[in-house]
Parts: C-alpha cells; structure tokens; sequence
C-alpha cells in the first residue's frame, strides 16, 4: 500500500481492482485543516481518466504490474507471440494490446511486455524501427518552400506522411510512439 504522500507522476496505483497512472499531480495545503493530494487518473487497461483527491491520511493500493524484457518471436492469427529472455517461456498477447503496433514489429525485436495479474496489457517497443518505403510517388521537383510531404506504403501496408526525396526502396526510421516518420537511414 502507498501512503498519500507516496503520490507523484507517473506513480502506478490500483484503484479497485484496476490499474490507474498518475498523468497530474497537485499537492494542496489549505490555510487550515489536513493537506489535500489532487490527481489525474488513467487507467491503463481502458484508456479512461478521472480526477481524484486523496487527504495525507489515505492509503492507496499498489498494482501487480511487472515489466519482462522479451523479443518478439512471430504473429499467430489475432494475437502474437513474445518469448521472454530469461526463461524462454512462449507468452501469447492478444491482437487488441498490441494495436498498431504490429505495423513496427520485427523479429527477434527486443520489448518490454507490461503484465497485470500475469495477463499482458501494454507492449513497449524500441523508439525507433527501420522499415524499408515499398510504394511511394515520386516527388514534384522545386516545391520544396515548406516542408511538403507525400504518402508512402511500407511492405506491410502502413502509411506514413514522407519529404518528397524519399524514394521506394529507401530505407527509412519510423518513431514507433507517434508512427511518423524520422529520418532517412543511409545505405552503407
């Protein structure tokens, strides 16, 4: 259990039986009377948030969430497949934890895997991915005023927003937190 005054950012907590993150924190002490803990709430299974006030006196319960460093191994249907590194025990996470992600997974990739009473419910993959650009048209020359972009397809099918001197076959490095595009990587 966490006291009231254990509270800051970024603290995971537990608040009847579901996983919460400290996204706000504001610490209150009124002329009189006991310090008040205001904070942002999100749960991190639904995605929802709430705002929540705790006194110094408020205990608050502590998730069972662990963290295992595990590569990715390969997509079975819905879900996909991870092996963890130390034990080499095979764990299967379902297609909806994964979301997006899956456009940015590679094999033998190195993540983290956010467990909640031994069911995963986060994947935490590298910054940064290499992906090759397999459709893309070729940029109108000169309209470089501002920065002017232009779809491109990787192999998988994901689509990102390009400068216009990428070309197909490029090799590109992707931000896997917002799915943008980073920078060209240079063919050695």
């Amino acid at each position: 259990m966490y006291s009231a005054s254990d509270l800051r950012k970024g603290l995971k907590i537990e608040i009847e039986g579901q996983p919460y993150a400290i996204t706000d924190f504001q610490f209150v002490k009124p002329g009189k009377g006991q310090a008040l803990y205001r904070c942002k709430l999100k749960n991190i299974l639904t995605g929802t948030t709430m705002d929540k006030t705790y006194r110094s006196t408020d205990k608050v319960g502590k998730p069972d969430l662990m963290q295992r460093d595990m590569t990715y191994s390969y997509p079975d249907g819905e879900h996909y497949v991870f092996m963890d590194d130390d034990t080499y025990e095979q764990v299967v996470v379902d297609g909806d934890v994964v979301g997006d992600l899956k456009y940015f997974l590679l094999e033998e990739m190195q993540c983290k895997v956010l467990f909640f009473n031994d069911t995963a419910i986060d994947v935490e993959l590298p910054v940064f991915v290499e992906k090759e650009i397999d459709q893309t048209e070729p940029g109108a020359r000169g309209d470089t005023a501002t920065n002017v972009t232009k779809p491109a397809k990787l192999d998988n099918g994901y689509e990102i927003q390009v400068p216009l001197f990428i070309n197909e076959g490029d090799l590109v490095r992707i931000d896997t937190r917002t799915g943008e595009y980073a920078d060209r990587v240079n063919k050695k």
